[in-house]
């Protein structure tokens, strides 16, 4: 049985988690889930954490799912779709519900059900010689993860269609062009400046940070009229909070702000 599928990290207000199967590009299977789980759980139960960087150890940010798992001990294959209710669903809807940014530094392939998870980070930076890969076509499956969901947000529907049909590797420096990430950046640059925006978010306005995620969200589905309710309901709530009262004070008085990351 494997041991340490994820590796979890406390820095000074930010949670560093580490996909740690190398050996397997990082192939998710369920023990990796249920510890991917259980680490995210523990970082969103800590008050002192105000940011989560994804990571992948080795080679790979992660190949997606391990196929292993769809054989079972008869040697037929196993119809898809209990891990995705089970694994995959709660963990793309976690990654998004979380009351803090989530940071995702990409350091090689990115396939299938692995490049979703990273997509559904809210900052993705890519190392160069990282690319990321729609593979479910290969396989006659449907994009899954969130994938059908979040490329035509991203990227608009023709290059989405291009990416999921042909299944055809996008590089690092086209997905920045393309705005499916934020950034590329060079490789010996990738944790650096991963662990650079992770310690900003470990001294911004955290509970501020988080009705952002949940505004963009709800933006993919509702209308102008919708939206602009939205906004008002959640800058109340933003305005009744401590850190925006010390964001002010700090403008007037011209130093600082000091943010406690009250959520």
């Amino acid at each position: 049985m494997e041991d340490n599928l994820i590796l979890s990290e406390s820095r000074a207000g930010y949670r560093v988690l580490t996909l740690n199967r190398p050996q397997r590009l990082n192939a998710f299977t369920e023990p990796m889930h249920r510890a991917l789980a259980a680490a995210i759980a523990d970082a969103e139960q800590d008050r002192s954490c105000r940011a989560l960087l994804l990571t992948g150890a080795g080679r790979a940010f992660s190949s997606g799912q391990d196929l292993s798992e769809r054989i079972d001990a008869t040697g037929n294959v196993v119809v898809p779709g209990a891990a995705l209710e089970q694994y995959y669903n709660p963990l793309i809807r976690k990654l998004r519900a979380l009351p803090f940014p989530v940071v995702c530094a990409v350091n090689g392939i990115a396939a299938g059900a692995g490049c979703n998870v990273a997509l559904a980070c809210d900052i993705v930076l890519a190392a160069r010689s990282a690319s990321f890969l729609q593979a479910f076509a290969r396989l006659g499956l449907v994009p899954d993860a969130g994938g059908t969901w979040l490329l035509p947000r991203l990227i608009g529907q023709a290059r989405a269609r291009g990416m999921t049909l042909l299944a055809e590797p996008l590089p690092a420096e086209k997905a920045e062009q393309w705005g499916l990430i934020w950034k590329a950046v060079d490789d010996d640059a990738l944790m650096t400046e991963a662990e650079k925006i992770c310690a900003h978010f470990a001294t911004a306005p955290t509970f501020g940070l988080g009705l952002i995620k949940r505004a963009l969200d709800a933006s993919e589905t509702n209308d102008l009229v919708a939206q602009l309710d939205l906004e008002r309901a959640l800058q109340r709530e933003a305005g009744s909070h401590p850190e925006y009262a010390e964001g002010v004070r700090a403008f007037m008085q011209k130093r600082r702000p000091s943010f406690t990351g009250k959520r």
